[in-house]
């Protein structure tokens, strides 16, 4: 393809992109054939709705190399939300580059961002890492750099969240094998925690890439999100390439449970949301789950692309936009997304 083609793909691409986002308005509450991004370029999308009734949210920047919070009443209005970059990459060694699926929690009265970062002179050493701030609103205040999250092993190791149960703290992360288990891509684990900061115990493998649709372009489980809901834990999980082929997979569980034991674990044998021509949904993934303001509604916030052909590494694209969208829920419990 001729150079002067090409550029012009990329950025008719992107003006659609943007017209989608500008012209079309987004209601949580509705259904739309047509799904809307609420935020262009931010992928892996974390939002939480705290007791102050603002929601909170963070995101993968297109560029890797920083954390940025944003504030608003109303997720359709994320776009023009408050924001501040409240911590840059390293210049050299850990934390330097990658910066990766940033997540704000609110522990004991304190806020923590969990995140992935790899070493500057060595991008893919990826490893999860912490920061605190002891301040009412996490927009403001003093981020403190608590290092290193030790999961037990060495390796490629990202995507960090954390919740609550039954008097309980858990990290679910995706990581290269543990030793001596062999095999490539990343599995999902889960371990309880003694602090926001360290493991109380081993980590317990719940999923590993078996299907044929966790497996194109890379052996992937990555990205889990925990939403506890009608006497169960249902646990989301992204699989394969970050590309058309990226989808959402489920592991559900007892509420009540021994959550440490995968015995406890159920697995859907296929995806429970993919890519979707009609609603122009490509690779939808890494998700997190949150609410309306008034509790009633649960939301799916998840990034995907409006457009199937990417050129070069789906990691250079900077086209995964965040998205918001209604679960409705079964008979039997479950979510249907």
């Amino acid at each position: 393809m001729a150079p002067g083609i090409f550029f012009g793909e990329i950025v008719m691409r992107t003006i659609v992109a943007v017209l989608l986002w500008v012209v079309s308005a987004f209601s949580l509450a509705g259904d739309a054939q047509v799904e809307q991004p609420v935020l262009r370029q931010r992928a892996d999308p974390f939002a939480m709705l705290d007791a102050d009734g603002w929601y909170y949210f963070t995101a993968t920047v297109p560029e890797y190399d920083r954390i940025e919070l944003r504030r608003t009443r109303d997720l359709n209005q994320l776009a023009s939300a408050e924001t501040r970059v409240v911590w840059r990459q390293h210049a050299h060694g850990e934390m330097g580059a990658h910066i990766w699926a940033p997540e704000l929690h609110r522990i004991d009265g304190k806020w923590y961002v969990y995140f992935s970062a790899g070493k500057a002179e060595h991008p893919w050493e990826i490893a999860i890492y912490v920061l605190e701030n002891v301040h009412a609103n996490p927009l403001e205040g003093e981020w403190t750099e608590l290092g290193r999250i030790d999961t037990g092993w060495s390796g490629f190791a990202l995507d960090a969240t954390t919740f609550a149960l039954n008097h309980r703290r858990y990290l679910v992360w995706a990581q290269s094998p543990k030793p001596p288990a062999t095999g490539k891509g990343t599995n999902i684990y889960i371990a309880e925690m003694a602090s926001p900061v360290r493991l109380a115990g081993p980590a317990v493998m719940l999923s590993r890439p078996e299907f044929d649709w966790e497996k194109i372009g890379h052996d992937v489980n990555e990205g889990p999100a925990v939403l506890v809901r009608h006497g169960q834990v249902f646990l989301t999980y992204s699989a394969s390439a970050t590309d058309a082929h990226y989808a959402l997979g489920m592991l559900s569980a007892a509420a009540d449970a021994d959550l440490l034991d995968p015995r406890s674990w159920r697995k859907s044998a296929r995806p429970v949301f993919s890519t979707d021509e009609g609603a122009q949904r490509y690779g939808p993934g890494h998700n997190s789950f949150v609410t309306t303001p008034d509790g009633k509604t649960d939301l799916l916030v998840y990034h995907a692309r409006s457009y199937r052909d990417i050129q070069g590494d789906p990691l250079n694209d900077p086209n995964r936009d965040t998205r918001v969208k209604a679960i409705r829920w079964r008979a039997d419990g479950t979510p249907e997304f």
